[in-house]
């Protein structure tokens, strides 16, 4: 009987152990509101990307760790898959990643955010929400104009590598440096006329990358205050460079700022470029917070005029818990093509 107890004790304190070393986690949010934009009727929308995920890690001795992590997106008002335009996305949109992790920093393999868009997110002023309210994707990151992930399905959203290896270094004394390389492959792109003709596009649909796809960044964080610098090439060789920098300047006022540039001179026969910049400011007030920014972008073709798209947006969220937030936004969008106006009331639920 005492053996027997005995064994039982010590299986448990390997099963105990076994625990420990080994976690699955599963997480997401679900974000849904109204929306009305200028000319469209009023819709159920969403405010920031709806997330499914699993990830984990597993302790393998040394300090070193292995990890995974999946991540699906969906939309809220019929539970599909996420669509981009017209097209479904893949089942795991977001990311597919597994890797090693230890005193060298992370390293993964698969579809992910790239360096430079995983690092801009801290810098902007709406944190990196894809909806139109906020400048991430429209301003900050280069604009519709720039997709990182040029050569993908179509719909597939513009910030992510895929068939990529990632590396992410330690902080050391407040820098770390982040970086993405892409293989040359493709997955059923549509065709991109470039330079060539429709009927014979530079890029033909499915066509392999012309270099490798890479993107670096560089950030430093010294107390309240911190800088990025980026630089990323895409599949059809569209060069991206980018500054931000962000200041606390008291516990519940953070100020931000980013400019990018963009070169598409080598699908462009007349060296179209973009530029853009944005400010912005969040204020924090007891279990509310004010967001509020503007930018600019400027689009042109060499010798040959150019574009400029103004925004300016303010939003407001109020955490009911630390998982739950209702919000409501309201943004200004102005160029010679479009003039739109956006408002939106939501809640946001994370777990």
């Amino acid at each position: 009987m005492k053996k027997s107890l005995l064994a039982l004790a010590v299986l448990g304190a390997f099963a105990g152990v076994a625990h420990a070393q080994s976690a699955v986690v599963i997480y997401g949010n679900i974000d849904a509101g109204l929306v009305k934009e200028t000319d469209t009727t009023l819709k159920i929308g969403k405010r920031a990307s709806n997330t499914l995920g699993f990830k984990g890690t597993e302790e393998l001795g040394n300090g070193l760790k292995a990890i995974f992590q999946l991540e699906m997106r969906y939309e809220p008002d019929t539970g599909t898959n996420e669509l981009g335009g017209t097209n479904q996305r893949p089942l795991f949109q977001g990311q597919s990643r597994v890797g090693l992790q230890g005193d060298f920093g992370t390293v993964r393999i698969g579809r992910g955010l790239t360096a430079f868009q995983e690092s801009t997110v801290a810098f902007e002023p709406f944190h990196g929400i894809p909806a139109t309210q906020g400048f991430l994707t429209d301003l900050q990151t280069g604009g519709d104009t720039y997709s990182s992930d040029a050569l993908g399905l179509p719909g597939n959203s513009r910030n992510r590598f895929s068939n990529a290896v990632f590396y992410n270094s330690p902080e050391l004394a407040g820098f770390q440096v982040n970086v993405s390389v892409a293989s040359k492959e493709t997955n059923q792109s549509a065709a991109i006329v470039g330079r060539g003709t429709i009927a014979a596009p530079q890029y033909a649909a499915g066509a392999q990358a012309s270099v490798n796809p890479y993107s670096i960044s560089a950030t430093y964080k010294n107390g309240p205050a911190a800088l990025m610098l980026a630089a990323e090439r895409n599949a059809i060789e569209t060069k991206l460079l980018s500054i931000a920098g962000s200041i606390m300047v008291s516990p519940d006022l953070k100020l931000m700022a980013s400019a990018t540039h963009q070169d598409r001179e080598h699908t462009m026969a007349n060296q179209w470029t973009s530029r853009s910049w944005v400010l912005g400011a969040n204020y924090t007030v007891g279990a509310g917070k004010v967001l509020a920014g503007y930018g600019e972008k400027v689009e042109g073709i060499l010798n040959n005029g150019e574009r400029k798209t103004k925004q300016f947006s303010v939003g407001y969220e109020y955490s009911l818990s630390k998982r739950t937030y209702i919000y409501t936004d309201a943004s200004r969008k102005d160029n010679s093509l479009l003039k739109k106006n956006i408002f939106a009331v939501g809640v946001n639920h994370s777990f």
